[in-house]
């Protein structure tokens, strides 16, 4: 099943029970399917990486705009976009730990040779497709700069 079906199911089942937060999560994520799907020279459904990849940026939107609300003091906003997010996050995969994001990345640097800083743009590279929404970029380009530093 798509991701645009799965939305479009949740959807009917959020409207049954009257959630109107779930509901704007869910429009919100179905409105970037249709816009990805309607963009000039695409053709046909989206695949599962672009999937990912439109879930992840929506989410991403969600923890900017939170952090914006959470530093403004404004309580009722931030509620609204955590809400959502929560919704956009069950859709993602399941983040990876702390531990894991390390062991993975470990791995990567062993694979591409990379011995210093200054070789963190070709780990960066492999780390971002391989980890893409299995774990937030910050923390990838955080865990290689340590890596690579220590």
């Amino acid at each position: 099943m798509s991701l645009k079906q799965k939305v479009e199911s949740e959807i009917k089942s959020a409207m049954i029970a009257k959630d109107k937060v779930r509901l704007t999560a869910l429009r919100a994520i179905k409105s970037l399917i249709l816009l990805e799907e309607t963009k000039e020279g695409y053709s046909g459904s989206l695949s599962a990486d672009e999937e990912m990849k439109l879930l992840t940026k929506a989410a991403k939107q969600r923890k900017d705009s939170a952090e914006i609300y959470e530093n403004q003091g404004r309580a009722d906003l931030l509620e609204v976009e955590q809400a959502e997010l929560a919704v956009i996050q069950e859709f993602l995969p399941k983040a990876m730990t702390d531990e894991e994001l390390t062991l993975a990345i470990q791995e990567i640097i062993n694979v591409t040779g990379a011995v210093s800083a200054k070789d963190m743009g070709k780990v960066m590279g492999v780390a971002s497709k391989q980890l893409a929404g299995k774990a937030d970029g910050k923390a990838i380009a955080d865990k290689v700069k340590t890596l690579l530093n220590s």
